[in-house]
């Protein structure tokens, strides 16, 4: 589900996300400017040659901000902000390292172009190849070189019911929601040839969350036997888990069946306090869905897999690479927000 950033923002005439939205593929796999806030995150399980395990984390954000204001043709308006987040797990190195970037729009710096197919922030970049079947991502930091291709195994899921995913009671606490839950993933890490699965969220909104609701708890499955689950929960300030938490189910053909608050449990079982923030995350849950026979433990794959936010580059959160043993066994992400202060979208 992943996520937000929380920047201060002119709440203007954006559109609300409301049941009945109408994808329109490929243009929907790009910018939405009539709502206020937008996001395309990309993260995988990869391995090098020599076995070698990582996870990577590429996120594009784009936050409006003046929208409805008078026409301005300067190329240098500021329409929208765009943050980036890339993150690599060295799994087997136990080291987790992420960098963080934050442009206004404008020539060469940032933005979302249809007609050249792409996402970028700097030389971080997201690009589908001109029949819309792949994806390319590059993306160079202290540290960091990827540059993967991703190939869809599966179609594209529309999350939630009746095209929306909601969040709370009430018209427009809600989001557009499409996942690509299983991408054959290939290219190089550091210059190394590397392969995997990655997973793909898309997701548009204004105005989702109540000012209850804390945070979440989001959890991408991708078992060995080819069937993937996309599960959250909401947890409200008094501890409470929001009854429009929700996931879905896809199976190894493809077709996704949505899951209700009722149909899933999600319990923490371990917990990892950070050192450099005092907060507490839940690094191994156990997840049970009864009426599908699934029991399965997720387990980090290293603990410390925080990203720490002291600006205005978005709120500090917990994702990393997770593994899933049980009743099957798999990979993920795992991302928890809300455990250093209640988040705002």
């Amino acid at each position: 589900m992943p996520f937000l950033l929380l920047l201060l923002a002119v709440f203007l005439d954006f559109r609300q996300a409301v049941p009945g939205y109408h994808y329109q593929f490929p243009r929907d796999h790009f910018d939405h400017p009539e709502f206020r806030t937008e996001w395309w995150y990309y993260t995988g399980n990869l391995r090098a040659g020599d076995g070698h395990r990582y996870g990577f984390e590429l996120v594009f954000f784009r936050q409006g901000q003046h929208r409805g204001e008078a026409a301005n043709p300067s190329a240098w308006r500021v329409d929208d902000l765009y943050l980036a987040h890339l993150a690599l797990t060295d799994i087997d190195g136990h080291r987790f390292r992420y960098h963080k970037r934050l442009n206004r729009a404008g020539p060469g710096i940032a933005g979302i172009a249809f007609d050249e197919r792409r996402i970028w922030n700097g030389n971080w970049e997201a690009r589908w190849d001109r029949s819309y079947d792949a994806q390319t991502l590059s993306a160079i930091a202290d540290g960091i070189r990827i540059s993967l291709r991703l190939t869809p195994r599966t179609p594209p899921v529309i999350q939630g019911e009746n095209g929306v995913s909601q969040k709370a009671e009430g018209a427009g606490k809600a989001s557009c929601y499409v996942s690509f839950p299983r991408l054959a993933a290939g290219g190089t890490l550091n210059g190394a040839p590397v392969s995997g699965t990655a997973w793909m969220d898309h997701e548009w909104f204004s105005n989702q969350l109540e000012p209850s609701q804390q945070g979440w708890d989001w959890f991408s499955i991708q078992l060995d036997n080819h069937t993937e689950f996309m599960l959250f929960q909401l947890r409200h300030t008094d501890g409470s888990i929001d009854p429009y938490s929700s996931g879905t189910h896809i199976a190894a053909d493809g077709r996704a069946t949505h899951l209700k608050r009722s149909d899933f449990e999600l319990q923490p079982a371990d917990y990892w306090t950070s050192p450099k923030t005092h907060a507490r995350y839940p690094t191994r849950w156990r997840i049970t869905i009864p009426e599908l026979k699934v029991a399965l433990d997720c387990a980090a794959a290293i603990p410390d897999q925080e990203l720490i936010s002291e600006d205005a580059a978005g709120p500090t959160y917990w994702e990393g690479a997770v593994v899933y043993s049980g009743s099957a066994t798999g990979v993920g992400y795992l991302e928890m927000t809300g455990y250093t202060k209640p988040m705002r979208l």
